[in-house]
């Protein structure tokens, strides 16, 4: 493949990929409000076509870069933001494309994206997508789905994804991801309707967000060696049953605005033994007297606890 994967000059040149910082998710976003099936159904009924048009093109395209042996030069990166777009027919033909952002728009098809087999960057949110299933693309290592209207988590298999988002979306389980995800390392699921951990068979995973779900039982996380981060923040866990001693990566872990009423239940993230960052405040618990001491009691190896740096004696 030309150019190789993604250089920090060009990473910083079309932006980085969302949710990897921590301090970001522990602040949490705004809850958005979905769109109702009435709504949804409305705004499919007066879809009016627009086509990506030549003119459009021009205006999106830039970077100019070698290709080949380094006798041609290729436009590698295209935008087109808000423009209604239903249909990307015309970019089949750009080949050497390896930045795409169409978000906001109103596409509902990706197909004519399979041509583009140098693709390592793509960018769908707020689009009508249903799915998530594109024909695989080699080197793609940054995809994010953000804000549409996906309903499960397959014919995703691209072999060089690192970092994929679906936040937003409406999906109820992760079962039926593929674990043929070898290189991925984070996995944005904010704002969905999961109700289990179940399916997220990913050994290499590092970041992990499911925040703004309905998680009731954690199931599978022994599978996630390599966990370092993750958030199950405005979830409906009642217990902390589920974490396993093979995960023994895990440094931060944020729990906040869940149902776990009983402190009893901390002992049991003990089986941590990385475990330095805990966010636990507005749980039930975090109201009972001596609540930071009883934590600390129990994992006298943490250096923060809500947030707080935890003081050493």
């Amino acid at each position: 493949m030309e150019g190789g994967g993604l250089s920090e000059e060009e990473e910083e040149s079309f932006g980085h990929g969302e949710g990897e910082g921590e301090e970001e998710e522990e602040e949490g976003d705004e809850e958005e409000k979905p769109l109702s099936e009435e709504e949804e159904e409305e705004e499919k009924q007066v879809l009016v076509a627009c086509p990506l048009t030549e003119e459009m093109l021009k205006e999106g395209l830039s970077l100019l870069c070698k290709i080949g042996n380094g006798l041609a030069h290729a436009y590698v990166k295209f935008e087109a933001k808000y423009k209604d777009l239903t249909d990307i027919s015309l970019l089949e033909c750009f080949i050497h494309l390896r930045y795409v952002d169409l978000s906001e728009n109103k596409l509902q098809d990706l197909s004519p994206l399979s041509s583009l087999t140098h693709l390592l960057w793509l960018k769908v949110d707020g689009n009508l997508l249903s799915s998530a299933h594109m024909q695989e693309l080699p080197y793609l290592q940054f995809i994010s789905f953000a804000h549409n209207h996906i309903k499960n988590m397959e014919g995703i298999t691209h072999p060089h994804l690192t970092s994929l988002s679906l936040k937003g979306n409406k999906i109820p389980t992760a079962l039926g991801l593929s674990q043929a995800l070898y290189s991925l390392r984070t996995l944005e699921l904010r704002g969905n309707k999961l109700e289990s951990t179940a399916g997220l068979y990913l050994p290499k995973l590092k970041n992990l967000y499911l925040a703004q779900n309905a998680i009731r039982s954690l199931e599978g996380l022994e599978a996630l060696e390599q966990l370092s981060t993750l958030h199950l923040r405005d979830n409906e866990l009642e217990t902390l049953d589920g974490f396993s001693s093979s995960m023994k990566c895990l440094q931060y872990l944020n729990l906040r605005n869940n149902g776990i009423s009983s402190l009893q239940e901390v002992a049991k993230l003990q089986v941590l033994p990385m475990l330095q960052a805990l966010v636990l405040m507005e749980n039930p618990c975090s109201d009972e007297a001596n609540y930071q001491q009883e934590v600390l009691v129990q994992l006298p190896h943490l250096k923060r606890l809500d947030k707080e740096p935890v003081e050493q004696n």
